[in-house]
Formats: structure tokens, sequence, C-alpha cells
């Protein structure tokens, strides 16, 4: 009895798992016939008619036998089209048509006329075979370059199954593909995420103190709320923020192409990717949609799909509150898990949360200039969407006013993205040297690193009486003015120091007390 083994994975959170596909062959039963066992979902089911169609298009005889394909681990349910390859390889390895593959893992979705389909996660894939120890990984040719940048594993893209035999059979005739480090260099090469188009802060004209504070939650990655009117310009803060952050180190990048190879948003050919993530999900998502989850084996969510960048939510009480509330977990812990009664995955989730909201449903509340016409009680109805426990975790509080005439028709050359980034990666420079960014100081580190004098003690003891602070948010404004220290380069939190910071925690004091 032909018994045949090739070696593949699946993804499962952001990680990529080992799975072996056996192939038996046996007269009996119904000839051509296929039988599918170790869990497979409907769409694996579903490639029995694709295999049989690749192999004859391409060539191939297909046995007059009935075939057995196990997916082992048995326990373990398999989901996607990326097992088509290992299997139609598997039966071409049991007729005989190539010697063993224990060296090789594979993976690729088959169309009918034997041509091989992109699939996600490549990045993990790539990661699970050099941890399983596997020289040689073979896929479709469009995630040859997200997985060339795994050392360990010669990486052959693919864009047949002809091409596959031919590899199989006479691999000195076949190069792997390298990982151009160029692909790193956001000026170079690839094309960057998207929704990640850099726009430069000179554009705004007027919000110096909202300017302030996006510099400040840059060089700390902190998260920062704005409030003002219609207009005042808090959508174009929040896109030049971006701009301002420092560029993805190799580690981080790996992390993020992860995610959204998972979530199937890289472009066909595309590498690392290079800019951090901006995302700006619609008011009407659903907490599946922010969180990640969703029906079969969960999908990351805008939470992950912001990792190591940027979440924007603008019209932050129009979300729904329970979308709302369940961000607290990732705000504090910086990964989000899921639980299924088959599985529980973890996604990361460390992203800067920007908000940007109105003070009432009309958005004049407070305007000089223009009338409100909400009521009180339709004020704190519109607030409360925002609850107390949420808006402690957010760091930077900052009013965004109507901009005056006189400045906006000013001419005068404000600071660039530039100059500004550049400010940042010193103070992000002294933060890496101490082993964390400042907003996610542990709590043990936060009094060495963020001791004050006593003008600074004085101040702070005087805020937290006088506002009624939380213990939470003390030892969130001492990490801001730690932030604010390294910006102007300072060894120790002074009394200015801890003045700005406050000055950020003030807003929610304003219109929710």
């Amino acid at each position: 009895m032909p018994l045949f083994k090739t070696r593949t994975a699946a993804v499962y959170g952001i990680d990529a798992k080992p799975v072996d596909v056996e192939v038996d062959m046996f007269k009996g039963g119904q000839a051509k016939d296929i039988t599918l066992v170790g869990m497979p979902d409907a769409a694996v089911r579903e490639s029995r008619e694709r295999i049989k169609s690749a192999m004859m298009n391409s060539g191939f005889r297909y046995p007059n036998q009935s075939v057995t394909i196990n997916l082992a681990p048995a326990h373990v349910r398999k989901e996607g089209a990326g097992f088509d390859l290992p299997m139609a390889l598997a039966i071409l390895g049991a007729m005989g048509t190539f010697p063993g593959l224990d060296q090789h893992l594979a993976v690729g979705e088959l169309s009918l006329d034997g041509a091989i389909r992109p699939v996600r996660g490549a990045l993990s894939v790539a990661v699970c075979a050099r941890e399983q120890r596997i020289p040689n990984l073979i896929l479709p040719a469009e995630n040859a370059s997200e997985a060339s940048v795994v050392d360990g594993v010669k990486v052959y893209g693919v864009r047949h199954l002809s091409e596959v035999v031919a590899l199989l059979t006479k691999p000195e005739t076949f190069l792997p593909g390298t990982f151009d480090p160029v692909k790193l260099d956001p000026t170079k090469g690839d094309a960057p995420v998207p929704g990640a188009e850099i726009y430069d802060f000179r554009d705004v004209r007027g919000q110096t103190t909202a300017k302030r504070a996006l510099l400040v939650s840059a060089a700390g990655a902190h998260n920062v709320l704005m409030i003002g009117p219609p207009g005042s310009g808090k959508t174009m803060l929040a896109k030049r923020l971006a701009g301002i952050l420092p560029p993805l180190s190799f580690d981080e990048a790996i992390e993020t192409t992860k995610v959204h190879s998972i979530a199937g948003l890289l472009p066909p050919g595309g590498g690392l990717l290079r800019t951090r993530p901006f995302r700006a999900p619609h008011h009407s998502i659903s907490d599946a949609g922010l969180i990640g989850g969703g029906t079969g084996a969960p999908r990351p969510g805008e939470v992950s799909l912001a990792h190591n960048g940027v979440l924007f939510l603008d019209e932050f009480p129009e979300f729904p509150r329970n979308v709302l509330e369940i961000l607290r977990q990732p705000l504090e812990e910086s990964t989000v898990t899921i639980a299924r009664s088959t599985m529980t995955l973890c996604f990361p989730a460390n992203f800067m949360l920007v908000a940007a909201m109105n003070p009432c449903p009309c958005g004049y509340y407070g305007d000089p200039t223009r009338e409100c016409r909400c009521t009180p009680a339709i004020i704190q109805r519109y607030l409360a969407k925002i609850s107390g426990p949420l808006l402690d975790r957010i760091d930077i509080q900052t009013e965004v006013p109507a901009v005056p005439y006189k400045e906006l028709r000013a001419g005068e050359v404000t600071e660039s993205s530039a100059d500004l980034l550049e400010r940042v990666e010193r103070a992000r420079q002294v933060q890496t040297a101490r082993g964390f960014s400042n907003s996610r100081l542990p709590a043990r580190e936060v009094r060495k690193l963020c001791a004050l004098d006593d003008s600074g003690e004085r101040t702070l003891e005087m805020a937290m009486r006088r506002m009624s602070l939380s213990a939470r948010a003390h030892d969130r404004i001492l990490k801001v003015a730690r932030t604010v220290a390294d910006l102007d380069r300072a060894e120790s939190v002074g009394a200015k120091h801890v003045a700005e910071a406050v000055q950020y925690r003030s807003l929610d004091r304003n219109y929710w007390t």
C-alpha cells in the first residue's frame, strides 16, 4: 500500500503550527475517491475537486485508486485552502513521482489549471519551518518576499504545480529567494501600509497646544484624546501623528507584517511592512471587528492591525459603549485574548490610541463664537458614553479649539514633521536605553525613573488633592512628566514637567464633572 507524507503548517492566531499530511492509496471502494480526515473545514474538503483537476490539467496522471488523506494532529481543526499543494504533492509522492519530502514544508492554494494562488500567513509559516528545523519552504511566488526575511530557511516561490514537481526532481536548477534589506527603508522599495500615508505638521495652522500634546504623545507612546468643535483640525492632526513616530525596528516589522499577512492585507509580492500602521475604523464597527474574532478561527481586529502603530477613533462617543469598553484590556496589557470552545488565541495589540470627539452632539458647547443648541441633559448623556475607567487609561487630553481667522491666514512657517520626528527619536532613544517606553513603564520602575524633586512633589500633591485623581492617574501623570523631561533632555523630573502632565489630565474635570 503506497504511503507518503508531506509537511505543511496551519495558522492559528499570529503563529503557525506544523501539520503532517499523510496519504494512503489502496484498491477497493470507488476509484478516484478521496477521503479527508483530521477535522477539515469546508474549504479543505472542497480541495478534493481542485486537486483532481489541477493534477490532470498539469499533465499528471491521477491514480485509479481510492485515496485517504489524514491531516495530523487530528484534534485540531484545519481551515483554509493552503492545504491544497501539500495534499497534491503527497498524492504525487505516493505515486512515485519524487522521493520523500521530510526536508520540505509546502503551502499553497491550487487553481483548476494547476496555478498556485497566494495564501495568508506566509511569514508565520516561514517562522514555523525554522522552528521545526525544516530547511526548505515551498509556497506561492506572491508570498516569497515576506517569507524570505526569515533566516535559516530556503524559500522557493512557485507559480504552478508542474514547477513544484520540477523543483523536487531537479533541485539544483532552482535558487531560493533572498531578502532585500532595502525593503525596510521607508524611502525605497514597496508601497507603505495602506492607510499609513504620511502628512506633514507644517500644513497645520495654529493649534500650538494640540501639536505639543501630540509631540509628547509620540515621544512616550501615550494615548491621547482631542476635544473640539467640528472643523477645528482634530482629524488633520491625528493623520499627521504617524509621520512623527520612529520607523519600525526589524522585530517590530516582523510582528506587524505577521498580523497584516494573516488578515490578507499585504499587497501581492510585498515584503516587510516598513511604516507604522494607521487604522481609522468607522464608528459603526462591531466589537468583533474592533477586537478580533469572527466565525471559525478568530481573525485579528483593528486593535491588532494597529499593532506598533496608531488606532484613530474619530467621533469617539458615537462608537457603541460595549465596543469602547472592550478597549480596556488591550490598552492595559497590549494583547487581546479571544477564547473559543476549541481554542484560545492571543493577538498583539500594542498601539497608540488617538481619539477625537466634539464636546456635545451639536459640537459647539463652550465655543465662544457659536451657540450650543444642546440641553445639559443631552450633553451629559453624550459625554457619559465615555466611561471613567476608559478615560483614566488615556494619558493626554487636550482641547482643539476653532482656529482664529488671523492664524488660519498667517503665512508663518511652523515646525515640520521631520523636525518633530528628530525630537521624538531623541526622546525614544533615552527610553530604549532604559528598556521601556514611558507609557509602558512597569509600576516598580515608575518611582525609580520618575523621581520628583521637592517642588515637583508639591505640585503633584496639590493636583491629586484638588482633582481627586485615582492611583492609576497618579502613575500616568508621572509617566507623562517623564516624557516631557526626556523632550527637555532633563535627567530628573521637575515641577514644570509635572505641571504640564497635570494639565493634560484636566479636561475630564471640565467636561465630565
